[in-house]
């Protein structure tokens, strides 16, 4: 196979990337940076700034997807509140379809204070309406996509309990319809990381960090007879899950991302050199990248992980998940 141009070519506008539908969480972000280690006692802290921001792993990966040139929709719920009015409109701004979003008339749309500092951040989160989606929504969806199939994409797993019962379900009948599968688990708040092997062997890329790619491997236990056990600690433990079906698309920060597949082969691309703002969604923003490199129907595994590298990499050159996504020409002119 001839490998691609290091620099992608622009999208063939006689063949229309194809469609990708996320599934998942949508919220508001309260990003705060400066001295946001909290101190109790009554203790009054002053922060050097905050930003109100779109949040929500599958909402700020539907807006780099979008942003990236290919048409997005988001299947969630959020609340008929103001945080609901401000995520829709936000998703909108990014080009989102949002005609799947359900909105809840007595439910508050979930939250995120996130203290964030240029190595590290802490997450708290008033879930809202992030538990109450199902999977019975997003069938509906394809049940009714009049479109060509694509890839569907699903993160927060951990904080979606209703779909997650519901997952296999909907991606062996997205697969069936031709749709490609992607997972993002994000962390599991409760840690124990259960429902991970019934699920993987319908799921076609897995889009974990490095620290999430341990605690699955670690709650998955032995790949199947036959997987590779060879290598540094992380590419065997991507090994062993990628045996169980999934291409292993690991985020590694700074020093950009890396692939195993079921047949054991490594692949690698560095992310970018930048003046890092702020790291919050920076991790979706690579989903969103590599996602993007799927629907424009990049072949080479390397190039779709360097799409996704940079996408990371760009995203942390402003406050928030979304302040500082990539455009397609501005990810073109990164790989450039």
């Amino acid at each position: 196979m001839t490998t691609p141009p290091t620099v992608p070519a622009a999208p063939d506008r006689t063949a229309a990337p194809r469609p990708v539908v996320v599934v998942g969480d949508a919220n508001v972000d309260l990003v705060l940076r400066g001295d946001v280690v909290p101190r109790f006692g009554q203790a009054e802290q002053l922060a050097d700034s905050g930003d109100l921001v779109l949040g929500g792993s599958a909402s700020i990966a539907a807006a780099g997807v979008a942003r990236l040139g290919v048409p997005t929709t988001l299947v969630a719920r959020v609340g008929a509140d103001v945080f609901g009015t401000f995520t829709l409109d936000a998703l909108r701004a990014a080009g989102v379809d949002v005609s799947a979003v359900d909105v809840a008339r007595d439910e508050a749309t979930g939250l995120s204070v996130i203290l964030s500092t240029p190595d590290d951040r802490a997450i708290l989160t008033v879930p809202g309406t992030i538990p109450t989606l199902t999977g019975s929504h997003a069938l509906a969806v394809l049940d009714g996509w009049h479109g060509p199939p694509g890839v569907v994409h699903v993160a927060s797993y951990f904080l979606q309990p209703r779909l997650a019962a519901d997952l296999p379900a909907v991606l062996v009948s997205a697969r069936e319809r031709g749709w490609t599968t992607s997972l993002d688990t994000n962390w599991d708040p409760a840690e124990r990381w259960t429902g991970l092997a019934d699920l993987l062997p319908h799921v076609d890329v897995l889009l974990p960090n490095r620290n999430e790619l341990r605690a699955v491997a670690g709650a998955l236990g032995p790949g199947p007879q036959g997987a590779a056990h060879t290598g540094d600690r992380d590419v065997v433990l991507a090994r062993a899950v990628a045996a169980r079906g999934p291409r292993v698309v690991v985020k590694d920060g700074a020093r950009g991302g890396w692939s195993v597949g079921p047949a054991g082969a490594v692949v690698r691309a560095p992310g970018l050199a930048v003046e890092v703002v702020d790291t919050t969604g920076a991790g979706d923003s690579f989903d969103a990248g590599y996602l993007a490199a799927l629907a424009h129907g990049i072949e080479d595994e390397t190039e779709r992980v360097r799409w996704a590298a940079c996408a990371g990499s760009l995203s942390t050159l402003g406050p928030g998940g979304t302040g500082a996504q990539a455009t397609f020409a501005a990810l073109r002119a990164a790989l450039a």
